[in-house]
């Protein structure tokens, strides 16, 4: 009596190569792009939707933009809705901004109005 042979899985890798995935081992994959992107990921803790808060996150926006263009992830975390976030991170003021990547971790406190010392802080410009 002869053994029936498992049916292969069907993929259509055409659509997949379209896409620009590679199936890998049952697995879908994206190919490692050749240049490495550096991705910023922030945090900003805030305490509701205080007017303080509103401009440390527009001056924040508006540095990632100038400054970082696509290659940035804001994160809010509101204090008053989840306060137990702030252990973490060890927050003891708001607003306070923390850049997790790149490495080192950074900490600036404060509505981040202050162009050049954000700059600084983050690492894009050199202190004077």
């Amino acid at each position: 009596m002869r053994k029936a042979e498992p049916k292969a899985k069907k993929t259509n890798t055409g659509k997949l190569k379209s896409a620009g995935l590679k199936p890998v081992a049952g697995k879908l994959k994206k190919p490692a792009s050749k240049k490495p992107s550096k991705m910023w990921e922030l945090k900003l803790y805030v305490a509701g939707q205080t007017p303080k808060s509103i401009l440390a996150f527009s001056n924040l926006k508006k540095i990632c933009e100038e400054h970082l263009k696509d290659k940035y992830n804001i994160q809010v975390i509101d204090l008053l809705k989840a306060p137990q976030l702030a252990k973490g991170d060890k927050i003891f003021a708001i607003p306070t901004l923390v850049r997790k990547l790149p490495v080192p971790i950074r900490k600036i406190l404060g509505d981040l109005s202050n162009t050049e010392r954000l700059l600084v802080g983050l690492d894009l410009k050199m202190a004077k």
